[in-house]
Order: C-alpha cells, then sequence, then structure tokens
C-alpha cells in the first residue's frame, strides 16, 4: 500500500492542511492532529472513543494566554483571564466542529474545562474527558515538562486547550522531540506542595490540589501556578524568560 504523504487529500476531499487552516482562521494560536489510537494508554473510560465511538481523528486547538497574565501575584486576575480564554478556545472548537459536520463527517467538541467526577483514593475528583495536554502533545503542539504542563516553543506553557474529535481521516502531526528541562530543578524546588517530587514516576494531584485550589462562595478558585509562572521556558523555548 502506498504510504501517505502530509500534502495529500483523504479520499473524502477532507485534508488536514484545511482543517488547521479553518481553526486558525477561526482564530486558534495552533491546532495539531493526533489519532485516536495513540490513546491506548489512556484510563478506560477517558478515552477519544469513549466519547466518540467512531473517532479517527483528534484535533487539539490552542489559544495563548496573554503573558501578563502569570507575571503578577494575583490568583483572581488569571483566573478571570483563564475563564476568558477558555471561552474564546471552546467557542473556536464549536466552530470548527459545525463546519466539519457540514462536510460531512461526524464531530465532537471536547471543551477545555470539562469533564465528569471519578472516585480516586477515597475522593472524588474531576477528569477531563480526555487529558487535553497529553493530546496536545500527541498532536505535536509541545512537550509535557517537569511541571506536568505542556510546553509550546513559542507560547511556552501559556496554552489553553480544546479539542474537536473526528471520523474524519485525517494525517496526524508529528510528536516534538525536544527537550527543555534537562536538570533543572526551578519548578520542584518552587512547588510549596511538594507535588512535583516524584517526576517522572507520579505526579502528586493530591498534594497539589490542596494548595493549588480554594472554595471561595462555593467556586474552586486557583491560588497558586508557581510550576507555571517560575519556569524559565514559560513564555517560549527561543530564549529563555528569567
Amino acid at each position: 500500500m502506498k504510504q501517505r504523504s502530509a500534502g495529500d487529500k483523504m479520499a473524502s476531499g477532507l485534508s488536514s492542511e484545511a482543517v488547521k487552516e479553518y481553526g486558525l482562521n477561526a482564530g486558534a494560536s495552533v491546532v495539531g492532529i493526533a489519532v485516536s489510537k495513540d490513546f491506548s494508554s489512556a484510563p478506560e473510560g477517558f478515552k477519544p472513543t469513549d466519547v466518540l465511538a467512531e473517532c479517527l481523528s483528534v484535533i487539539v486547538l490552542g489559544v495563548s494566554v496573554p503573558q501578563e497574565a502569570i507575571l503578577k501575584d494575583d490568583s483572581v486576575g488569571f483566573i478571570d483571564v483563564r475563564n476568558a480564554i477558555n471561552k474564546e478556545i471552546n467557542d473556536i472548537a464549536k466552530d470548527l466542529e459545525k463546519w466539519i459536520k457540514g462536510q460531512g463527517y461526524k464531530s465532537k467538541v471536547i471543551a477545555g474545562m470539562s469533564g465528569k467526577w471519578v472516585e480516586r483514593n477515597g475522593r472524588k475528583e474531576q477528569n477531563g474527558l480526555i487529558s487535553m495536554k497529553h493530546a496536545a502533545e500527541l498532536a505535536g503542539l509541545g512537550v509535557i515538562g517537569r511541571n506536568y504542563l505542556l510546553t509550546n516553543p513559542k507560547y511556552g506553557n501559556l496554552l489553553w486547550f480544546s479539542a474537536v474529535l473526528t471520523n474524519a481521516d485525517l494525517i496526524p502531526d508529528k510528536k516534538a522531540e525536544y527537550n527543555f528541562c534537562d536538570n533543572c530543578n526551578i519548578c520542584v524546588r518552587a512547588c510549596p506542595s511538594g507535588a512535583l517530587d516524584n517526576y517522572p514516576v507520579s505526579f502528586g494531584r493530591k498534594k497539589c490540589d490542596t494548595t493549588m485550589f480554594k472554595l471561595v462562595d462555593k467556586k474552586w478558585e486557583i491560588m497558586c501556578f508557581l510550576c507555571r509562572k517560575v519556569c524559565p521556558y514559560r513564555f517560549g523555548m527561543d530564549t529563555p524568560n528569567t
């Protein structure tokens, strides 16, 4: 069988290039594509096919958060910016979903900050329907670093993601292979909860949650984002941001 090249269109007429172009024109900062089968290691109930049974491709869209949002010690301001960016990226995903359906395919949006409650270690936690940062990594949009954040060469760790699942058989992007953490432990030393101490074996999510979130007026608010803020590559990888 002849191998498909990145420039080939599918027999159906919908190409990866057209999907990316549409997403970027709709307002996304980055667009990447992964194949559903690459999520085989995800927990049961949190695979793309658990949301859309016929899913073949996962389109990941990201919008960049303004740098100013993390430069100030203002968790409320960060939350406001995050919520606005989250609405923006979800609207872009809905736009793309509608366009793909117009091309004759099935599609389903997975919104940023969406998920379901699961029981873990004796307590309930909210998990995304799929892991957005792992989806973004599989779609070639960056690498997950020691702080467990997706870091992109241009936008650093300041991207917020949504995804569109589809049964269109699109050509995926190659995974990024760069390494930016090396022996850096800045985020590990900065973390007040010790959640990063056991890298790369596991992420101390319970430790992180106790420091990161606080219930204010019956709403969970972010109180800590030091792992994002102190990273030398928080704004991108061309020049370390010290």
